[in-house]
């Protein structure tokens, strides 16, 4: 069974001889808000995303710069948190390299790395938490589909 004939169902014709015809399906519901869940969902967000950035940054900057501080990661994860919540409304067109940017000069800043250093510290932290991202994604989806 292709994508469009899940896509479409059957719609009753006005005589009875005929066969049903197939019609798309269409979707209606409201727009998704962001800010549902109140201000409990704001803080559970910030501090779920905020371990996620600092655990991935530092994982990233034990791989480029070897033994680090844990407190380093710490301190610009909760930024990145704090700046991804602030900006969730433009997207990730306008988000994503907003956040690079200001990952790469919180990195630069508080590890106290030189340009070139900071680059690659901050591409191998983007590529950990893709990483890691879309295997936890992938595993929320599979344990979704769990039966019971």
């Amino acid at each position: 069974m292709t994508a469009l004939e899940t896509a479409l169902v059957p719609v009753a014709t006005a005589t009875l001889e005929a066969a049903p015809t197939l019609v798309p399906a269409q979707v209606t519901g409201g727009e998704i808000d962001p800010a549902g869940g109140g201000p409990l969902a704001y803080v559970g967000t910030f501090i779920v995303a905020a371990i996620f950035y600092s655990v991935t940054l530092h994982i990233a900057a034990r791989y480029v710069l070897g033994t680090v501080r844990l407190k380093r990661a710490f301190t610009v994860g909760p930024l990145l948190a704090f700046a991804s919540i602030l900006l969730q409304q433009w997207g990730p067109l306008i988000v994503v390299p907003f956040l690079v940017a200001m990952a790469y000069t919180a990195i630069l800043v508080v590890y106290d790395l030189s340009y070139k250093l900071a680059v690659l510290v901050t591409v191998i932290y983007y590529t950990v938490a893709f990483l890691v991202g879309f295997t936890v994604f992938n595993l929320v989806t599979l344990l979704g589909t769990a039966p019971g």
